[in-house]
């Protein structure tokens, strides 16, 4: 049941004296008007390095859906070089300012604040990359991650850096923004503060006091240029983790070196490494395998010793747990930036009394992919000039959509048609919604994929579309709704029949779905590089049994988000898997009363022999499109969906005068592919209906 929208000044009042979310609170001059914010970080938008129009976009939406603060420009680059190495922008000259300015006055004229990050990469950059320049840093110290060798700073790369850091500064400060923040984590300035990373003799080495002489000179410089009132704070790590790095007390000790000479306003605090794949996988950016929120009770202890307003975001996804760390007092602003690449109306929603209805972030981390910043579930997250958050009425409103499949695309496709104000049925042929994702959901850290599910049906649910359960229909009674519309988001059936000896294997699906039981052995084959065999090979680990993991790819997960790569790479070591990669699978073949796998080698060519009493193979889907192919011929648009139409978001054009209805489908019922995939083909289509 939805909870009342507020619906006086009164109301909302009495809402903001009861949640602590929704308290402003004043640095200096600016007051926020809220306690959440969206921190910095790389959305992927940047044009040659600027922020033009899908960028402002992007943050503007979470202005509108009543964000206090965005922080926007995750590593933005001060000098050249400190290069592009994930599309951030480049602070480094003028030519930034009037994007700033513009920004700045859309994101003020819906009540937000608006700072930025700037940053000097050091080692973390790359030299082949922008101006090909060799990286710096305060030591020759390799970086495990980003790999490239730094040139050791000496004085003269100092008083440059310096420089650029308050010229980059005073940018921030012409082009209007409220404030800025530096980042010290991993970056060139935490390299300095780290004894890890800075092994320097000099007087910016040894002590505490002289490796934090670079960070305070950066600050000074910068307080220099933008003057006492211009908002200034740092992204500080408040404990690196192991021995001869950053414990909690020395972070402490820096931050109040920081807070006396450097006049900084608050601190954003995170938590651990990030120069390696576990640190950034599990503490920087933790994912669906980390706890929620994991690390706050740390930054509460940070808090208590420091004089300063303190932000952080770490896997803060819901708001119940946002809202613990205001009123225990752990942060004074949380950031909840994955949550809003989800639902960007997430304080609106929150405000007006419908926390029920945020959609929630999974923690799926899609959105820190090459693809970022989409959303594993809001298609329009990032497409905001093409795409709505909140789909209009239709201005034919009333008309017959009958959707057949409940996954993810069926869902979406019902869910949009139904706020265009269509009339819709929705049939699906189990016993519950979800489609694949209720198998995705089975494993020990993707449980929360389920909520992709529960926010529609929620949805569906409130928007009055009618769902017709365990009902598997054909042409028939399709056509006896007399429908004006259909969408076909049956999906797909494991692909098999292109191997020799298919019908001795086991598909991926019937293990998850118990429909057939492991065997004591058996060899899982993963073609595609996605969730599937992985999910396979932990269920038969967790049981006990002896299994092998081949894959075709030089790694595991290879079509997979680096987070989640890592959650896989962590369950496989973890339950002592064996694996063998660069392997694809030739035939299967039966030896007595085992089965041979015949595999070979990508790089050498050479045949591989393993046996085992089961083979259980993953090579993706093909389309399940029987009704579509029967329904073609009743249909106005003979099942053509018009590219160009749908890349626009325009209305499909349909030829009159044949057939009775239009058809359509979306998602694995056209091709295998991901979640966001089959979202963004319902939401697509459905919003131009």
């Amino acid at each position: 049941m939805t909870s009342p929208t507020p619906n006086t000044v009164e109301d909302a009042a009495t809402a903001t004296r009861r949640d602590p979310l929704l308290e402003p609170l004043k640095i200096k001059h600016l007051t926020l008007r809220n306690r959440i914010m969206s921190t910095s970080h790389a959305c992927g938008l940047e044009e040659g390095g600027m922020p033009a129009e899908r960028y402002q976009r992007y943050h503007e939406e979470k202005a509108v859906g009543g964000i206090s603060l965005s922080m926007f420009g995750g590593s933005s680059n001060v000098a050249p070089d400190s290069p592009s190495v994930f599309q951030q922008l480049y602070v480094g000259d003028d030519r930034i300012i009037p994007y700033f300015q513009q920004f700045s006055e859309r994101m003020h004229g819906q009540g937000a604040a608006l700072m930025c990050q700037i940053t000097h990469l050091g080692r973390r950059g790359e030299p082949y990359a922008g101006n090909w320049l060799p990286t710096i840093g305060p030591s020759p110290i390799r970086e495990t991650l980003h790999r490239s060798f730094p040139k050791e700073m000496d004085e003269h790369d100092i008083a440059r850096v310096v420089k650029a850091f308050g010229a980059a500064a005073r940018r921030c400060k012409e082009g209007g923004l409220d404030g800025l923040e530096t980042i010290a984590a991993g970056h060139l300035i935490g390299q300095f503060m780290s004894p890890a990373m800075n092994q320097r003799t000099d007087r910016f080495g040894g002590s505490l006091e002289n490796r934090m002489r670079f960070p305070i000179l950066v600050h000074q410089e910068i307080r220099r240029q933008v003057g006492d009132e211009f908002i200034v704070g740092m992204r500080l790590t408040v404990e690196e983790g192991g021995e001869g790095w950053l414990s909690l007390a020395d972070c402490i000790a820096a931050a109040q070196l920081l807070q006396a000479e450097a006049g900084l306003d608050f601190f954003n605090a995170n938590y651990g490494r990030a120069d390696t794949e576990r640190g950034q996988a599990r503490d920087s950016m933790p994912g669906m395998d980390s706890p929620i929120a994991p690390w706050v009770e740390k930054i509460g202890t940070f808090r208590r010793e420091v004089g300063l307003p303190v932000f952080h975001a770490a896997r803060v996804l819901d708001v119940a747990s946002a809202r613990h760390a205001i009123r225990q007092g752990l942060l004074d602003m949380v950031g909840m930036t994955r949550a809003h690449i989800a639902d960007p109306h997430l304080v609106r929603k929150l405000a007006a009394g419908q926390e029920d209805r945020i959609r929630p972030c999974i923690g799926a981390t899609h959105c820190m992919s090459g693809y970022r910043p989409a959303c594993l579930h809001n298609a329009a997250t990032g497409r905001e000039a093409k795409l709505p958050h909140h789909a209009a009425p239709s201005p034919e409103t009333g008309r017959g959509v009958v959707i057949v499949g409940g996954g993810p695309a069926g869902l979406e496709a019902a869910r949009i048609s139904a706020e265009r104000g269509h009339k819709v049925v929705l049939f699906e042929a189990n016993r519950e919604l979800g489609g694949q994702v209720l198998l995705g959901a089975k494993g020990s850290w993707r449980k929360d994929l389920i909520g992709i599910v529960q926010w529609r049906e929620a949805e569906l649910e409130r928007l009055g579309v009618e769902v017709r359960l365990n009902r598997f229909v054909e042409a028939d009674e399709v056509r006896a709704e007399n429908p004006d519309v259909v969408i076909v988001a049956t999906g797909g059936m494991p692909d098999l029949g292109w191997l020799p000896g298919a019908e001795l294997c086991t598909s991926v699906w019937d293990i998850l779905t118990k429909e057939v039981a492991l065997r004591e052995s058996s060899i899982i084959y993963d073609g595609t590089g996605r969730h599937p065999a992985l999910l396979c090979a932990e269920m038969a680990g967790e049981q006990g049994k002896a299994t092998t993991l081949v894959s075709l790819d030089v790694q595991m997960g290879q079509d997979l988000v680096y987070g989640e790569r890592f959650g896989w790479k962590r369950r496989m070591h973890q339950l002592s898997t064996p694996m063998l990669f660069e392997h694809h699978l030739r035939r299967v073949q039966r030896a007595g009363n085992e089965l041979e796998a015949v595999l070979v080698n990508e790089v050498t060519l050479e045949e591989k022999v393993l046996r085992a009493p089961q083979v259980i193979v993953e090579c993706g889907t093909l389309p399940l499109d029987g009704l579509f192919l029967d329904l073609r011929s009743d249909s106005v648009n003979d099942g053509v969906t018009d590219l160009d139409a749908l890349i626009t978001s325009a209305p499909q054009p349909i030829r009159a005068g044949k057939g009775r209805f239009e058809l359509y489908r979306v998602g694995d019922a056209i091709s295998s592919r991901n979640i966001h995939a089959a979202i963004l083909d319902s939401l697509r289509l459905s919003a131009s209906l």
